[in-house]
């Protein structure tokens, strides 16, 4: 591969904004300010040039499966999409959080291996890394299989601890964001002959091609399951240490569910509901999520913390796209203006920080031997950040010249 010097763009380093040119090379950054040497020049005057971003949790790809409730479309286009959304937005790494549940349709198991084996199958087509994070709600034993087969491919997924069926069943008395753990014998449940119950359900029985009655018996019958998951939840997180790869809880409402978890080796607490969870997440050295869609929007449109105020509290390491990849830049460029944090200290919560909690060690930063995944940023001060450059392994995945 022909070596690539960026030059003349103010280069994201690890505390600061820097003048400096970045020599590429077979995919790696080999270093800073060194002589040309032959290298193909990227004038990169009046932009910034930084890591490129890493997705530690994306759901965004369903828009491509499914634009709208109940309507499918192919796998493989989808995903190609995907990775085109990816690219444009400055994310070389995504981890798309697939969600495997005992639903039929969109989140299915069926879905979840079609994903798994298109991703597989369209590898040498990608422009970005896809690799998946195995979003598994605890109620799907049949899930188990597939979690197996992704652990022993080729790009080590991550596991996130999901339990969707019981927030589902939640009595509408007790708020989403306080409610008990999950295992707690006394955990609240609705009652699911009301019509109140169903009425719940109807988006969720669509999204999964069933009637709204066969849906809530249906979900009945997989709430009678409750006795078997703890160890059901113990046997998926004993695969995830043996094949070493990150695992986060979900949601997580009181800190017994984030020591739970933290108990069985997922030390990634993802969009905790309350403050007291986070401080305490924190205090056990835990990484933290909260989604750029929060930050960008200025709240969480459940109710949880705001991103603003917990990364001014140093309780946010890490946002993620959740349901929007835009969000990230976004995110970034509304915390900066509102003076939360300065521009390194933010832009480690989308690029490094992720990397690290995910093992990936050698991304996220730019300095002489990491992987040259970089973005280069048209940023007009005051005005609104775009993506024009994205190299991922120091591939060009994506390039935009604007026509003034």
């Amino acid at each position: 591969m022909t070596a690539v010097e960026i030059r003349g763009a103010a280069v994201l380093l690890d505390d600061r904004l820097e003048t400096v040119s970045i020599r590429v090379e077979d995919g790696r950054i080999t270093g800073l300010d060194e002589p040309r040497d032959g290298a193909r020049v990227i004038e990169a005057r009046g932009h910034i040039l930084a890591p490129a971003m890493v997705d530690i949790h994306g759901d965004a790809f369903e828009r491509q499966l499914m634009p709208r409730p109940g309507v499918g479309l192919p796998v493989a286009p989808a995903l190609l999409e995907t990775d085109r959304q990816l690219a444009a937005n400055g994310i070389a790494t995504a981890f798309h959080a697939l969600t495997l549940s005992w639903e039929p349709g969109l989140r299915s198991v069926d879905t979840g291996w079609a994903v798994v084996n298109g991703l597989r199958d369209l590898a040498a087509r990608l422009t970005v890394e896809n690799r998946v994070q195995l979003r598994w709600e605890t109620f799907c034993f049949e899930a188990l299989p597939l979690i197996e087969a992704a652990l022993d491919g080729p790009l080590a997924p991550s596991i996130a601890f999901n339990d969707h069926t019981s927030m589902a069943l939640l009595h509408p008395s007790v708020p989403l964001q306080t409610r008990p753990f999950e295992q707690d014998p006394d955990f609240p449940v609705v009652d699911m002959t009301t019509a109140d119950f169903a009425a719940k359900m109807e988006a969720r029985a669509k999204r999964s091609h069933m009637s709204t009655t066969a849906f809530v018996d249906l979900i009945g019958r997989i709430w009678a399951r409750r006795p078997e998951v703890p160890a059901v939840v113990e046997t998926v997180a004993a695969k995830g240490r043996a094949a070493n790869v990150s695992m986060l809880s979900h949601d997580d409402s009181q800190i017994v569910t984030r020591d739970y978890y933290r108990g069985l080796g997922a030390r990634i607490s993802e969009f905790p509901m309350t403050r007291e969870v986070a401080e305490a997440a924190r205090a056990a050295g835990d990484a933290i999520v909260f989604g750029a869609p929060n930050a960008a929007r200025g709240g969480s449109h459940l109710g949880s913390p705001g991103a603003a105020e917990m990364i001014a509290a140093d309780l946010c390491d890490i946002l993620a796209s959740d349901y929007y990849y835009p969000a990230m830049l976004l995110a970034v460029a509304r915390l900066q203006a509102d003076g939360v944090a300065p521009l390194p200290a933010l832009w480690k919560r989308v690029a490094e920080n992720p990397a690290a909690a995910s093992g990936l060690h050698d991304r996220g930063v730019i300095a002489p031997g990491k992987r040259a995944d970089l973005v280069l940023i048209d940023w007009p001060e005051g005005g609104v950040p775009v993506i024009r450059l994205t190299l991922v392994a120091g591939r060009e995945a994506y390039r935009a010249v604007p026509e003034g």
